[in-house]
């Protein structure tokens, strides 16, 4: 697994390459309810979310651009790990 580090701070790599990926190209530029599934069912896809992960969804949470939908939703499941 490969990290980042941004303002000292170890993130997952592929989540945030995943985030910016579904925020880039076609669309409007904002996560949606789907893609913030995606992002949440990549995270989960060990045995749980580590804390790294975490860490990295409030990041991509706190960074990009949701849709309402799909806020209220991350923001629901975020809660429940």
């Amino acid at each position: 697994m490969a990290y980042v580090t941004l303002d000292g701070k170890k993130y997952e790599k592929e989540l945030l390459e995943l985030a910016k990926a579904h925020t880039t190209g076609r669309g409007e530029g904002k996560i949606s309810k789907e893609e913030a599934a995606d992002l949440l069912q990549s995270a989960s896809d060990g045995q749980g979310v580590t804390e790294t992960e975490l860490d990295t969804l409030k990041y991509i949470r706190a960074n990009f651009e949701f849709t309402d939908a799909a806020a209220s939703y991350f923001d629901a499941e975020l809660t429940k790990l």
